[in-house]
């Protein structure tokens, strides 16, 4: 069966979001893919406060100044497509009240008609939380373990009640519902991210970072799974953070999926070896315009399949 392949809205600078969203979405359906997403960067300081990642004196990209709102962006996305999924890889989700952000992801999956995937996560930039003014960065677990909560809650039958450290919900009627359950992804960086994905979410958002260190993670998730007793299947949705150059790269310090359309093909088949479910490609950020992007996107899905992916 052949992977299921994805591809990154754009939401760089370089590009018109109330044009080139629903051109880019609209063309990538029609091409074969089978997923959209968006990633969520609320800000960017100036000057840094704090390095990227949270690390001292690591820049931050300028691809992260001015990036829309992710689930505005998806918006734009469901209106011009009928079949991909609309994926968020991720959401900052203690960024957002937890109320709102469940009501909005419902609604958007009724809109669309069943498509939305709640990728969430807490992200590190502590501008990002001062200026949402949701909850203190350091609360940032407890805050997407009580937003998973509400989402379960109001993407549940009525009468939604909820009593939370942040929401409360007397008992109520919240509508529309999703089309269907909304499945949850969550991202994994510790042990007790791991075991809040096998507990509480309903799938895996890895980033390739190379074949064998993906193969190694999902093995120690699957090991995980099995000790807790998981018995629902874990879907995996596999960012790859794409480096494309026109002409093959052959420098000995090639990282994977840095170069052309032949080495980013090379490079999923030895991470589609470990069975993951889906790759989806971030290629907007390193294409010129929207053109540009269309025509490596095709590009890219023509190879993968003509390499029986």
């Amino acid at each position: 069966m052949a992977i299921r392949l994805g591809l990154s809205l754009p939401q760089a600078r370089q590009y018109d979001i109330g044009r080139d969203v629903p051109d880019v979405a609209r063309t990538a359906e029609q091409i074969g893919y089978q997923s959209l997403w968006v990633y969520e960067r609320a800000l960017f300081p100036e000057p840094a406060t704090q390095g990227l990642y949270g690390v001292e004196g690591l820049p931050w990209p300028d691809v992260y100044r001015g990036v829309p709102d992710p689930l505005v962006t998806l918006t734009l996305a469901a209106a011009a497509t009928d079949r991909a999924r609309l994926g968020t890889s991720i959401l900052v989700a203690p960024l957002h009240n937890p109320f709102q952000l469940a009501k909005s992801l419902a609604t958007l999956d009724a809109a669309s008609g069943g498509r939305v995937l709640a990728g969430l996560g807490t992200g590190w930039s502590l501008d990002e939380y001062a200026a949402a003014g949701v909850a203190p960065f350091e609360e940032r677990g407890r805050v997407l373990d009580e937003i998973i909560d509400v989402c379960r809650a109001v993407w549940g039958p009525d009468p939604v009640t909820y009593e939370g450290r942040i929401t409360k919900i007397a008992s109520a009627v919240v509508g529309p519902k999703p089309a269907r359950p909304i499945p949850i992804l969550l991202p994994t960086n510790s042990r007790k991210a791991m075991t809040r994905l096998v507990d509480r979410a309903d799938g895996w958002m890895p980033i390739a970072m190379g074949a064998g260190q993906l193969a190694a993670q999902w093995r120690q998730l699957q090991d995980l799974a099995a000790e807790r007793g998981r018995t629902a299947p874990i879907e995996t949705v596999v960012r790859v953070n794409a480096r494309y150059t026109p002409k093959a790269y052959d420098g000995a310090d090639r990282s994977p999926f840095q170069g052309s359309v032949a080495q980013l093909v090379e490079d999923l088949a030895a991470h589609a070896e470990s069975g993951l479910d889906e790759f989806f490609f971030e290629l907007q950020g390193g294409a010129r315009d929207a053109q540009e992007l269309k025509d490596v996107a095709a590009e890219l899905y023509e190879s993968v399949r003509a390499a029986g992916l």
